[in-house]
Order: C-alpha cells, then sequence, then structure tokens
C-alpha cells in the first residue's frame, strides 16, 4: 500500500484544524447543532475516516457545473473541523480535487474505479479506523424525489450509527426517511468496521440543490453528520 497520499492528508488535515470553522451570515437560520455545547465527560477514543466521494477525473453527479465530488469535499472539510472541535479524532481520505486512484500502486486492476474504491477501503486497515463516513450526494431522474438517506452495512453497529444518522439529518430536512441496507455497495461489503454512506440530498431536486451549494447549508449539513456520530460514540461507546 502507497502511504505516500495518507501522509499528505494527515499534513493537510492538521494545517485544516488550525482554520477556523464557518459561521453562519447575520439573521441566518442556526442548525440545532451549532448550538451543542461540548460534552464535559471524555468521549471513548475513536478515529473516523471522513471519506470525501469522487475526486480527480471522477465528478460524480452534476448538474450543468455543479460537481457531486465538490459539494463532497466542501462537506467533508467542515465535519472535520467540527469532529475535531468536539475532541473528536478524525481523518479526511482527500483534501483537494484528486482521484485517489492515482495513489493506489498495489491494486492489479486495470479499472480506475476499482483501484479508487480498494484505496478507499484500504485506508481503513492501514490508519486506527473504528467507523467509516463516507459522503455523497444522490440523483434520481424523477425531480420530485429529495432528501437524505443513510446506507449501511448488514452489521449491527453499522445499522446502529446509520439510524442516528438518518435521525440527525431528517431533523434539518423536516424528512422521515428511514436508513436502508447498502447491499450492491464495495465499501459496505469490504470494509471490516461499521461503516455508512451518506446521501447528504439529491442534486437533481431544485431545493435539495439549493441547500448542497449554500455554504451555510453545508455547514449545517457537516454538524448534523457530526451529531449523530458523536450520539453512536456515546451509545456504542
Amino acid at each position: 500500500m502507497n502511504t505516500k497520499a495518507l501522509l499528505c492528508a494527515a499534513a493537510a488535515a492538521t494545517l485544516l484544524a488550525a482554520a477556523p470553522a464557518p459561521r453562519a451570515a447575520a439573521g441566518s437560520p442556526a442548525s440545532p447543532a451549532s448550538d451543542t455545547p461540548r460534552y464535559e465527560r471524555a468521549l471513548p477514543t475513536a478515529e473516523v475516516l471522513i471519506d470525501a466521494g469522487h475526486g480527480g477525473i471522477d465528478g460524480g453527479a452534476h448538474y450543468g457545473s455543479v460537481l457531486e465530488k465538490d459539494i463532497n469535499l466542501q462537506v467533508a472539510k467542515r465535519l472535520y473541523l467540527v469532529l475535531r472541535s468536539q475532541g473528536i479524532p478524525a481523518v479526511l481520505n482527500r483534501t483537494g480535487d484528486y482521484a485517489l486512484s492515482d495513489e493506489n500502486r498495489w491494486h492489479p486492476s486495470r479499472s480506475r474505479h476499482q483501484r479508487d474504491l480498494s484505496q478507499r477501503r484500504g485506508l481503513t486497515d492501514e490508519i486506527a479506523v473504528q467507523l467509516l463516513v463516507s459522503l455523497h450526494v444522490n440523483w434520481s431522474r424523477r425531480p420530485s424525489a429529495s432528501g437524505p438517506l443513510v446506507l449501511h452495512q448488514e452489521e449491527g453497529r453499522s445499522a446502529l450509527l446509520a439510524a442516528f444518522l438518518q435521525d440527525a439529518l431528517n431533523r434539518e430536512y423536516g424528512s422521515r426517511r428511514l436508513p436502508k441496507v447498502g447491499k450492491p455497495y464495495y465499501l459496505l461489503n469490504l470494509v471490516k468496521r461499521p461503516a455508512v454512506i451518506v446521501e447528504l440530498g439529491f442534486l437533481s431536486s431544485p431545493a435539495d440543490r439549493a441547500k448542497l451549494t449554500d455554504p451555510r447549508w453545508q455547514q449545517r449539513l457537516a454538524e448534523a453528520v457530526a451529531a449523530g456520530i458523536r450520539q453512536y460514540l456515546w451509545t456504542a461507546g
């Protein structure tokens, strides 16, 4: 396994930690999670790997010039800052617009997509990760499809994490979705730790798209995901 990308990501993440967390503009609605005080009692030790989906040549879902990979990364960076500010160790697997497949020199597959996925999975074995949260944006041919969706493994801890994340995101969106088992997804099938895929909203929905591209809403989504992770750590720890 090539560790160069991991070391670069760790160094970049350290720099991110020094940056101030974005603040909502004056008069904007505050996220419930933003007013949550830090717990006085220490959380169980945990390492959260934040997987910013897609990147580089792989833009993911798109609407015009709006690319999923950019939204994933923007929310991932905010989530990293929120978790670290709350004393929860976290690692980002990419801090810029590049494909993780470029760093994979160990997987023999000629498929860039396969190398990308195996690189993401491999990092969960290479560092002391206790759970994986993979951030994505959904798409549907139906413009009416909207809201967040959390996919989980057929495993109790993953299902519990997904339930907390789904509940926190539902509160932000005012939705009532339930998490689902993500049977066909590579990461959920092969990662040996509790893992979830968080679909933050539908890029195909005008209402969701307005939220996903709004820095204030990106912050709210990051705080909601952090709240779900925190609740899981308290419950499972």
